[in-house]
């Protein structure tokens, strides 16, 4: 074993340096000179209490025994990622995640499981469509495919406050032909009436003028005021198109968006119901519509940890000038983000899209938090059983950009063609995460600090040495084990080449990690004893034949003995396999 650090930091700046000895070690056949180091941690004095910190930096070269006792226990690795392991090994890994927008068309145990085997990792539920009953189904089937050995996570979606349409008159979407007479109304109406289209929201007209252009979804068709009656609007198809179920109404005059008149809350009374049903039935992530600044989101995590015993991460979808204006704000609220580039697409020119999602990316990666790039990746294959070329070069810049996660919502909600739409995410994805590895792209990434305390700090440095340290030595894969999830979000916000593999005793850290870029995550048993963590579970991934003789893996932990509950060791390893 040659040792080659120990760190340890204290805050008032003492620190004793003794090297040591140089040991002579080889790594894939090179030679590797080490040095060791020790940094003494001198005990930090706050009043009368104390407070020994001991951030170990430990790195080792470990050639395993071969003839060493299998340990019993557990090791919940996914059916689809073994599957994956054993064909592609380590480095065949897709690292991207794959969101899928459940709906009729792939709302059967057989439909989900297809989707499971195709690579979804989170299941996503609109809460705009379908009733409760038929939402608590889809939840009861995805958490029966977990049981069979799949690890897919669940989200909902707020509907929020947004001017839509509720019917128009047929059972999905309805054609507006050039030149037809509209009338959009909030009144009731019971049965079929053509050319009629009822919004959700009373002063949905408040402040519209004769002459003022209504559009449907960003462009799907677009529609002239032609006459006001009362609160209804006359209007006249300009520009032909679908009018698909919920979709969202924008108003424009001479160009330019038109404000409403009245203030609408990021949260209604049918959001607060459906949260409530997300609590009950154990969902992971809840996706915030609408977000116009941080105090919603503070106000629904508070109200989350209140009401629940377990961690549900906010996600904050960015779709509004308003969100805009407070990206970081929002950002550093939230527990992720998802770009709802369609609804973007309504307030901000087209042309600016691009800009605008690679600038989340990078604040939501500065921030480290997961994003989600949404809305329209591969629209085509609603009605086609192939993509076409430009949303392939779509999927791919989001790949490039490094976000954490692909969504698709229509593609497999209301599509003909969802398992091959989340297959091309998963092809387009993973062709690219290899032409970026080869063309060495992912080099160590400079990162701007996050504002943590001493020790989220100095786990924060530990995570990024050892991501530069896995690129540079060409490892085959990063080990971490946490129980709290914080560790293996830091690694995966380096983007590193080798894939990430999180060890956590908490089902509920498992589900939440589902989202992070390159993470892995497992379910298995942990002790205080990290040196037994890591052989237990090397021997178990072993005795499956999905690790091999010669591969070499980096351990990260953030494993806090329960024998000194006042110190934190974090250590970094490297271990070759034997």
């Amino acid at each position: 074993m040659a040792v080659v650090g120990d760190l340890a930091l204290m805050c008032n700046q003492i620190i004793t340096k003794r090297p040591s000895l140089d040991l002579k070690k080889s790594v894939f056949g090179a030679q590797i000179w080490s040095k060791k180091a020790y940094f003494d941690a001198q005990k930090l004095k706050k009043g009368q209490s104390r407070v020994g910190l001991k951030a170990g930096m430990q790195l080792e070269v470990l050639e395993r025994s071969s003839d060493f006792k299998s340990l019993e226990g557990n090791l919940g690795l996914d059916l689809v990622t073994e599957r994956n392991l054993r064909e592609k090994g380590f480095l065949g890994l897709r690292k991207t995640k794959l969101v899928c927008t459940i709906g009729p068309a792939c709302c059967s145990f057989e439909e989900l499981e297809k989707l499971a085997q195709g690579g979804m990792n989170v299941a996503r539920l609109n809460m705009c469509h379908n009733t409760r009953d038929w939402h608590k189904d889809v939840i009861r089937k995805i958490k029966k495919l977990n049981e069979k050995g799949y690890c897919v996570s669940l989200m909902i979606d707020t509907e929020g406050n947004q001017i839509n349409v509720v019917d128009h008159g047929a059972p999905s979407s309805v054609k507006a032909e050039d030149g037809s007479i509209w009338h959009f109304t909030t009144e009731r109406f019971q049965g079929f009436l053509p050319l009629t289209v009822k919004a959700n929201h009373q002063g949905f007209s408040e402040g519209i003028q004769v002459g003022d252009e209504v559009v449907i979804d960003g462009g799907m068709a677009t529609f002239k005021v032609v006459k006001k009656i009362g609160k209804d609007l006359q209007c006249k198809c300009i520009d032909p198109g679908l009018l698909l179920p919920r979709a969202k109404l924008s108003f424009w005059r001479n160009g330019e968006l038109v404000g409403n008149n009245y203030e609408l809350p990021t949260l209604s009374m049918k959001d607060w119901s459906d949260i409530e049903f997300g609590i009950s039935e154990g969902i992971e992530f809840i996706a915030l519509s609408f977000v116009k600044s941080a105090d919603a989101i503070k106000h629904l995590k508070n109200y989350l940890s209140d009401k629940s015993s377990r961690s549900i991460k906010v996600l904050a979808k960015i779709e509004s000038v308003e969100s805009l204006q407070k990206l970081e704000e929002i950002v550093d609220a939230s527990d992720g983000i998802m770009i709802a580039r369609g609804d973007l697409g309504v307030e901000i020119p087209l042309e600016e899209i691009p800009t605008v999602q690679e600038t989340i990316i990078e604040v939501c990666q500065q921030l480290n938090k997961p994003v989600i790039v949404a809305s329209q990746l591969l629209e085509s294959m609603i009605e086609y059983p192939i993509p076409t070329q430009a949303e392939v070069a779509d999927v791919s810049e989001a790949v490039r950009q490094y976000a954490d996660a692909l969504m698709l919502s229509g593609e497999s909600a209301i599509g003909s063609y969802g398992e091959k739409a989340l297959s091309v995410l998963h092809t387009t994805s993973t062709r690219m995460e290899s032409w970026s590895r080869e063309e060495n792209m992912q080099s160590f990434r400079d990162q701007n600090r996050l504002k943590l305390s001493l020790l989220d700090q100095i786990a924060e440095q530990i995570c990024n040495s050892a991501s530069e340290m896995a690129n540079n030595l060409g490892l085959d894969a990063i080990f971490v084990y946490t129980r709290h999830g914080q560790m293996a979000s830091l690694l995966s916000r380096n983007r590193p080449n080798p894939p990430i593999f999180a060890f956590t005793d908490d089902k509920n850290i498992r589900m939440s990690l589902n989202l992070h870029w390159g993470v892995t995550p497992l379910l298995t048993d942990l002790s205080d004893d990290m040196e037994a963590n890591t052989e237990r579970t090397i021997e178990l991934i072993k005795s499956k034949g999905l690790i091999k003789e010669g591969d070499t893996v980096l351990v990260v932990s953030d494993i806090i003995p329960s024998a000194a509950t006042r110190t934190v060791f974090q250590s970094i390893q490297v271990k070759t396999v034997g």
